[in-house]
């Protein structure tokens, strides 16, 4: 069967349309996305502004038809951060079930690393032992462990890439400013790194999403033409040796970067400074790069509901 998702993120919001079946592997057949960062326009008290709200509205209403064009016999529509944590949050979802018919649903930060920890467990499989698993978005960074396909701790830290470059302002930003952003993001995953050590060393440790991929890539990885099938990695030796070289860059000069786009050009150090940031407080020498994510988890857990 042809089922779509509507990703609502904090930077984009993307509908993806894959043909799928329990017990085998989701095959994207088509992709439409438009770059809204929902978490940079909000008011004074962080509420999602006119602008954005009119154009999530719209750009819903386009996935419905294209929806509709492609085939697809089921649509999953979620939101994530950015409509969690807006003020009026229940409004837009309001306007955009009364506008394109479309219910969106708001996955809890845990829900999120639950879904995504769903993801990486099939792709790698049981032969993986403990996971542990890092997923970077735009708002928040999520964090689980586990053995079996429900995970043991699933931890959601208000860390996204999105997020935090906010707080680095300039291009390029100051070094005290890069310092005191890497000293917060530090102290802020420190608090819970026994919340996922106490279930003991992961037998592998896989890095999902945009920023994980983008990291990689600038540091010798396979382009995504190669397939997903192709091993990627990132070793924080290697990513600790780069935080200082890309913050000294313009977003420009970053955006030119291999694997690095000019919409997550401005990201990309405070992405880097989460990323390194985990990895060293869970004492993660290197990680593996897993092509799917919080979309794909998604899927995954439809397909089995509609077969139990």
């Amino acid at each position: 069967m042809r089922l779509g998702v509507i990703d609502v993120g904090s930077n984009t919001i993307h509908l993806l349309a894959v043909d799928a079946h329990r017990g085998a592997r989701p095959i994207p057949a088509s992709s439409h996305k438009i770059a809204l960062r929902l978490s940079e326009h909000t008011t004074a008290d962080g509420s999602i502004d006119d602008e954005a709200s009119d154009k999530l509205a719209t750009f819903v209403a386009q996935c419905v038809d294209v929806a509709e064009d492609e085939g697809i016999e089921d649509v999953m529509a979620f939101a994530t951060s950015a409509i969690r944590e807006a003020p009026n949050g229940e409004d837009v979802l309001a306007r955009v079930r009364k506008e394109t018919g479309v219910e969106l649903q708001v996955l809890s930060g845990a829900d999120e690393a639950r879904l995504t920890f769903l993801a990486a467990r099939r792709w790698f499989g049981w032969s993986a032992g403990r996971l542990l698993c890092l997923d970077i978005g735009g708002g928040s960074l999520e964090l689980s462990t586990g053995i079996d396909e429900e995970p043991d701790a699933a931890i959601s830290l208000p860390l996204g890439a999105g997020r935090v470059s906010r707080r680095l302002p300039g291009d390029p930003p100051t070094a005290e400013d890069v310092r005191t952003i890497r000293r917060e993001v530090r102290s802020d995953i420190a608090r819970i790194v026994r919340d996922i050590n106490r279930f003991g060393p992961p037998d592998r440790v896989v890095g999902s999403s945009k920023t994980f991929r983008s990291l990689s890539r600038i540091l010798g990885a396979a382009p995504s033409a190669e397939g997903p099938f192709t091993p990627r990695r990132l070793v924080r030796a290697e990513l600790t040796e780069l935080i200082p070289r890309i913050a000294e860059m313009t977003v420009q000069e970053r955006a030119e970067l291999s694997g690095v786009s000019v919409a997550r050009a401005p990201q990309l150090i405070a992405g880097a400074l989460v990323a390194e940031a985990a990895m060293h407080l869970l004492d993660v020498e290197e990680l593996d790069i897993c092509p799917w994510a919080l979309r794909e988890g998604v899927i995954l857990r439809h397909l089995d509901w509609l077969e139990s």
